[in-house]
């Protein structure tokens, strides 16, 4: 059986609120939700969290909120999932991109400030994404946004706990988002949050996933309906009671793999700048060759993932905008990630970890260049020379 790149951990505990949500008969928005909020919210060490439908719409709630949108410009990386573009086209505002570092595959601060200057200072706010579980420089990036009295948003969606010093992401912003889709550090099945120390922020966040509403029928703008259910909720406070416990089996896995990467010679593991607390939402190494490697891994049953294969600027949605970031290029070239999810059992990381010695080994006995055309073959040779 193939080692799937993610297995969500659903419990009896989720179970338990979920059949609780049920027989209470409310299991729209509701008290559950607002628990949610509170708890999650602590936990990012905000004011306040405003539930969503995903994370896509907490991005979307997030501008919205902070007044972002006709003829405003957030400036953002080109590597990471399209919601994160997606959301500041959807308010009306217009993406604009600056490269990422080719280490941590984060916005290079360096970069945004070219990109400033590029743009006559034009710029309205930074969407700052937090990927793969690693925080951004957000000490550099606060100081470019305070130069330049910019908001910052930051798209955690991959980083649940993830921190710079005694700092969760979520803390750093004007506001931040959150996913709890399935593959994520915790999940509620679909859901989002906005978090924010802002008072007026949250209320706006709350109108606007609320059609506006402002009383019983009574709107005072036009909203929509981006509202978290009770059982959504019930199973993200089971889940927020783990999370400590899932992330900290997440490093115990990565720190095997890298490890293990070090031992050979086929990529190079993640990188953590001082400072940073990775929570490994993928574990993403970059590699020469990466076909030859996914295809190795995908015969010997090892799951892979390849988060982002396309930067956004170069996807066909995108197709009318001129500009052209190396790193990220490049990244999206090369990258790909490893299960690193807290249901691996022991041998599950001994196999992953066998397989990439074994491929190490592979690759170091043969000159030319190593494609998954001259893997079938070296397999094909193998094969006859066992019959």
């Amino acid at each position: 059986m193939s080692i799937p790149i993610a297995n969500p951990a659903i419990g009896s505990e989720e179970r338990k609120r979920v059949d609780e949500v049920l027989e209470s008969g409310y299991i729209a928005d509701g008290d559950v939700v607002r628990e949610f909020e509170d708890s999650f919210s602590t936990f990012c060490g905000v004011e306040h969290g405003v539930a969503t439908s995903n994370g896509t719409t907490a991005l979307e709630v997030a501008f919205r909120a902070l007044g972002l949108g006709d003829g405003d410009t957030v400036l953002t990386t080109p590597f990471s999932f399209i919601a994160s573009a997606n959301a500041i086209r959807l308010c009306g505002a217009t993406a604009e991109f600056a490269d990422i570092d080719p280490e941590t595959y984060t916005l290079d601060p360096d970069a945004i400030r070219e990109k400033i200057e590029e743009l006559d200072g034009s710029v309205d706010a930074i969407l700052v994404v937090h990927l793969y579980g690693l925080a951004a420089p957000m000490d550099e990036i606060s100081e470019i946004a305070d130069e330049h009295d910019l908001l910052v948003i930051e798209d955690a969606a991959q980083a649940h706990g993830a921190m710079i010093g005694e700092t969760k992401v979520g803390g750093f912003g004007d506001a931040a988002c959150f996913s709890f889709y399935p593959t994520k550090n915790m999940t509620t099945g679909e859901g989002g949050m906005v978090v924010t120390d802002t008072d007026e922020v949250a209320t706006r966040a709350r109108r606007y996933i609320n059609h506006g509403r402002v009383g019983t029928y009574k709107h005072s703008e036009v909203g929509n309906n981006f509202r978290m259910t009770n059982i959504a909720a019930a199973i993200g406070l089971a889940q927020l009671d783990r999370l400590s416990e899932f992330n900290a089996a997440r490093r115990m896995n990565a720190t095997a793999l890298t490890a293990t990467l070090r031992e050979i010679d086929i990529g190079r593991p993640p990188v953590v700048p001082e400072s940073h607390t990775h929570v490994y939402h993928q574990y993403t190494v970059w590699v020469e060759n990466r076909d030859a490697f996914v295809s190795y891994l995908d015969d010997a049953g090892v799951g892979t993932g390849v988060y982002y294969p396309l930067p956004i600027h170069e996807q066909p949605a995108y197709d009318s905008y001129n500009g052209s970031f190396p790193h990220a290029e490049s990244a999206a070239e090369h990258v790909v990630s490893l299960p690193v999810h807290p249901q691996l059992s022991e041998s599950d990381l001994d196999r992953i970890c066998t397989v990439l010695r074994a491929y190490g080994q592979l690759k170091a006995s043969v000159t030319e260049e190593l494609t998954p055309e001259r893997l079938q073959t070296m397999q094909a040779e193998t094969n006859t020379m066992e019959d």
